[in-house]
């Protein structure tokens, strides 16, 4: 069977073509096209010469008998090659009680599609049959890159620093001094920057292709159209943004993310992307069909028990039937794909919870596809992060199934925030944390690295909002304030938002070094957000989903502005991944491991004794034995004794003995100015024979044991 469809595309020559793999594959005898539907009765593929509106096209109808086998609908086209597009036509029942809703005159994304023309003028929510302007699949060849020897770096978690980011929002400001703002390339031009700050891990918000213009709403203060900024609206998961792309040629893309991963690994950083399996971007029944939904939609996602509607655990109006056995191996393949042919280092799961529901929307004990996924030896070094909950009511944090999952630790989150406000009866709590939140992670056999221990993320004040804010201000939104978190566990200490009052500013600066210096010395991975080691402020929004502005852009300008921050903060990297005594596989036992006399960890008051945990004040320290018998490094650490002041008040803290033959050297204390608040290896300050040392007001003092000099 022949189709001429024009002097550029020549003669194509259909074949049967094979099932597997799905998607679009390309080889020297053409492509082959591949695509699910168990309850479809017809699949139409449609072929486009190129991505302009007005290009020729040519469609072409799948036989039952020699294009489909079991459920998959396939062809080989010949003669054809990289940067054509297409789309599919899906016929079958339309029985909406019954979840089918399929209809030919919608053309269709394939799931597999690995780019998307354009999003930018296409109306999603007025897919009702062909439209020039709606997005195309685009043919990709996967070995058009020269890799130049790269491979995933998979560095252990516990060796691990994470900074997560945004690619658009790290360098869109007109500040940001690169030649290619808010894009792939853009991220590349910030690699000294990272490499000055000392991170491992670039942690980047949603990359897959997705639909910014979802929301109808506008900006009440100035009229402006809000977008979806965040990218938590996946349209095609095997795609890479386009609009991220500096080069805008269909398909460029791909290419563009591929190098921005080859250069981060080449400067020994990892990329992780931040994934969305939870939902898609049709939303619920009054949503847009462009995908999934038109292909078989009770595949896909679970519905209610009248199935024209949608079970709701994302709260974006449907939830992916992730357990299905066709929906497992999709997600399968997707990580495969990012891990294989796009080189990224690890996953974080968003809204991880709603992949461990069966068909009827109930928590699994065993998630077939969470077991999967930790199990899979393909993925064997990458790491898998869960934002460990749902919309729908689950709560899974220190218990996420399958196996060797790290979770996001809100626990850490806030029990930190609150010690830090002042809150009382949180010393114990914080005590918990700074040992790697064992009450968590021990029960099941993790280990405390599995605890991705953060202060700030995308989602949330910054950093520098969370010193500056008492409430939320997201006005902005056009939702009335009421969007985002009310439990901030935040404090503005005596002014709401941006002061001139230096005595102010000084609290609000030393509590951001206490939060950057406690994240730094406690058991688990740190997590920062990005910018707050610049201090970076959405002015006291705490949920710029839809804001692709300045509140959510990189100002560059307060790199400068705040150079003692941002030296504190990568002083304080460098200090944790210099000791292993911070970086231990295995929780802390509160024993002497090899012999000396001292415990793996000891707590004290400021008085020197050990803690009554009912009755202790705001006041905390405590030793940490560095011998590589309790650190299991190579070689041993130095010994440490830290003190944490949240009162508001000086209190003067007993020291405890340094090891025989050494004594106790100052590291760090943020309530001295820079740079005597965190001094450099060397120049550590002698505290010879003394005993005591007063921690002034919220305040962090760090001690390391050497031999005098």
């Amino acid at each position: 069977m022949c189709y001429n469809l024009s002097m550029a595309f020549g003669d194509l020559v259909l074949d049967s073509g094979k099932a597997l793999p799905l998607g679009a594959s390309l080889s020297r005898e053409g492509v082959n096209f591949a695509i699910f539907s168990r309850h479809a009765t017809m699949v139409t593929l449609v072929l486009f010469e190129s991505p302009a509106p007005d290009s020729p096209r040519v469609e072409i109808p799948l036989n039952t008998r020699g294009n489909r086998t079991g459920d998959i609908w396939h062809c080989l086209v010949r003669n054809l090659g990289a940067g054509v597009c297409y789309l599919y036509r899906v016929d079958g029942p339309y029985i909406p009680e019954k979840g089918l809703l399929f209809d030919p005159k919608k053309t269709l994304i394939d799931p597999y599609a690995k780019a998307l023309t354009d999003l930018g003028h296409w109306n999603f929510r007025k897919n009702m049959g062909f439209d020039p302007g709606q997005p195309r699949c685009i043919i990709i060849d996967d070995d058009d890159f020269d890799w130049q020897g790269d491979l995933p770096l998979n560095y252990p978690l516990r060796f691990s620093v994470l900074y997560e980011t945004h690619v658009k929002g790290l360098t869109a400001h007109p500040n940001s001094g690169v030649e290619h703002p808010g894009t792939y390339r853009g991220v590349i031009e910030k690699i000294p920057f990272f490499k000055e700050l000392g991170i491992t891990s670039l942690e980047f918000l949603p990359i897959q292709e997705f639909n910014e213009r979802e929301f109808p709403r506008i900006n009440p203060r100035n009229g402006e159209t809000l977008i979806n900024y965040w990218g938590y609206s996946t349209v095609a998961f095997f795609a890479p943004k386009g609009s991220y792309a500096s080069d805008r040629k269909a398909g460029a893309q791909v290419g563009e993310f591929k190098e921005m991963v080859r250069e981060l690994h080449r400067a020994g950083i990892e990329v992780i992307l931040d994934i969305v399996f939870n939902h898609t971007a049709e939303g619920n029944e009054k949503g847009p069909t462009f995908s999934f939904r038109g292909l078989d939609n009770p595949i896909y996602y679970i519905l209610n028990e009248n199935k024209r509607y949608y079970q709701n655990h994302s709260g974006c109006g449907n939830t992916v039937n992730c357990n299905n056995a066709v929906v497992r191996a999709f997600i399968m393949d997707c990580l495969h794909y990012w891990v294989n042919e796009m080189h990224v280092d690890g996953f974080r799961f968003d809204l991880g919870s709603i992949l461990g529901r069966d068909q009827y929307g109930r928590l699994m004990e065993n998630p077939p596809v969470l077991e999967w996924i930790a199990e899979d030896p393909i993925l064997g070094a990458t790491k898998i992060i869960a934002e460990a909950w749902d919309a729908g009511g689950a709560y899974q944090v220190g218990w996420f199934p399958g196996g060797r999952w790290a979770e996001w630790n809100d626990r850490y989150r806030d029990d930190v925030r609150k010690y830090w406000r002042g809150d009382p009866k949180e010393t114990r709590h914080l005590a918990t944390r700074l040992a790697g939140s064992s009450d968590l992670y021990l029960r099941d056999g993790r280990k405390p690295f599995h605890s991705i221990n953060f202060i700030t993320s995308h989602d949330g004040f910054t950093m520098k909002d969370l010193v500056s804010y008492n409430s939320k201000h997201n006005e902005d939104n056009g939702e009335e304030n009421r969007d985002g978190g009310n439990n901030n566990y935040s404090c503005n200490y005596g002014s709401e938002g941006p002061v001139g009052d230096p005595v102010l500013q000084e609290i609000r600066k030393r509590q951001l070094k206490n939060f950057f210096a406690t994240l730094m010395v406690s058991l688990g991975t740190p997590m920062l957000l990005g910018g707050d080691e610049l201090a970076r402020t959405q002015k006291g929004n705490n949920n710029a989903y839809c804001q692709d502005n300045r509140i959510s852009w990189y100002d560059w300008s307060l790199l400068e502005q705040n150079r003692g921050l941002f030296r504190f903060v990568k002083e304080m990297i460098a200090f944790r991944l210099r000791h292993p005594a911070f970086m231990r596989p295995e929780f802390y036992t509160g024993r002497d491991g090899n012999y000396n006399a001292i415990p793996d960890i000891s707590w004290f008051t400021e008085k020197g004794v050990t803690p009554e945990w009912d009755k202790i004040g705001c006041c905390l320290a405590l030793r940490i034995d560095g011998s590589k018998a309790d650190t299991l490094a190579d070689t041993d650490d130095n010994d440490f004794f830290i003190m944490f002041n949240a009162g508001l008040d000086p209190v003067v803290f007993t020291i405890v003995e340094a090891p025989k033959r050494k004594i106790w050297f100052r590291a760090v204390d943020t309530s001295l100015y820079d740079p005597d608040d965190i001094l450099l290896p060397g120049n550590e300050k002698p505290l010879s024979s003394q005993t005591r040392y007063t921690v002034k007001v919220r305040s962090t003092v760090i001690l390391l044991s050497k031999e005098p000099v």
